[in-house]
């Protein structure tokens, strides 16, 4: 799809940038995933799940065996989801949140419903800002929840004005140290910022054949473990809890490989996690000074 807003050429600063927005924007393959798991119940989502599946979907009428599958993939990225925002900590109605690289909208919209308050996502996908745009008017909170064609490296949104900050799945795409310094400036004095990110292990001395092959799939850069903790700790961001996710994601994986929606990224990642090269964490860390 041609983008031909004259916002671009100042959202989108790089060719790398550029590539990864034209990705989102035309890639179907992956869009069916995430448009079918949506579908379920109208929360659409760009990450992956957690939990204990319950298999019994695998069993019964085979007609209604994909549509089980489905429903049941949708309910452990939702739980992801919930995961997440349970890290927020205090949030009131009157604060402000913001989801970095927010995709079709799915935890915004969470995050509305359970704490009231005003959500801001952003994206360099202009087709996910239309999209989950239009989600914000078919829900009725479209004066509460916005999405906003912007670089979550340089959102132009006022300095202190965020109680809460997350990012799911979305840290791959951009140098680390450039996202907490804009993400340090936008929070408020003890405000919160939540990750959900894969990563290399440090410990098993550089990247595996599988997290290099996903690097390929999406266009995007891993990051090792330690830098997200070097980044906080330059951006006077201080961890409250780390929680390593990975084997609660590994049988989203095992159960997505039964599905018609597999797309083949399934083995790299179910091998990179079992092999350890692979860490699904859980990152939540509280603003400290100004």
């Amino acid at each position: 799809m041609t983008m031909l807003n004259p916002e671009t050429g100042t959202v989108l600063r790089t060719s790398y940038q550029k590539s990864v927005a034209a990705y989102w924007n035309n890639n179907p393959n992956d869009d069916r995933v995430n448009t079918k798991l949506g579908e379920v119940d109208g929360l659409y989502h760009h990450h992956y799940g957690i939990g204990d599946p319950d298999l019994t979907v695998l069993t019964g009428p085979e007609d209604t065996r994909e549509e089980r599958l489905v429903t049941e993939l949708h309910r452990l990225e939702t739980a992801q989801a919930d995961l997440l925002l349970d890290h927020l900590g205090d949030v009131r109605p009157g604060d402000r949140l913001m989801d970095g690289g927010s995709g079709r909208g799915g935890t915004s919209f969470m995050a509305n419903q359970r704490f009231g308050c005003q959500v801001d996502g952003v994206t360099i996908s202009e087709y996910q800002v239309g999209f989950a745009n239009d989600q914000a008017v078919h829900r009725g909170v479209a004066d509460k929840v916005r999405f906003h064609f912007r670089n979550m490296l340089d959102t132009g949104f006022e300095s202190g004005s965020m109680r809460g900050i997350w990012t799911n799945e979305t840290t791959m795409y951009v140098d680390l140290f450039d996202l907490f310094r804009e993400f340090s400036r936008l929070l408020e004095p003890g405000g919160r910022y939540v990750c959900i990110t894969g990563c290399s292990n440090d410990v098993t001395g550089g990247r595996s054949s599988s997290v290099s092959w996903i690097d390929a799939h999406y266009g995007c850069m891993i990051h090792p473990r330690s830098e997200y903790f070097r980044a906080m700790a330059e951006n006077n961001l201080v961890p409250i809890a780390v929680t390593d996710l990975t084997a609660a994601t590994i049988p989203y994986w095992e159960l997505r490989t039964k599905s018609e929606l597999a797309t083949g990224v399934e083995k790299p990642f179910l091998t990179a996690y079992r092999e350890g090269s692979f860490q699904y964490l859980l990152i939540a860390a509280d603003k400290v000074g100004r």
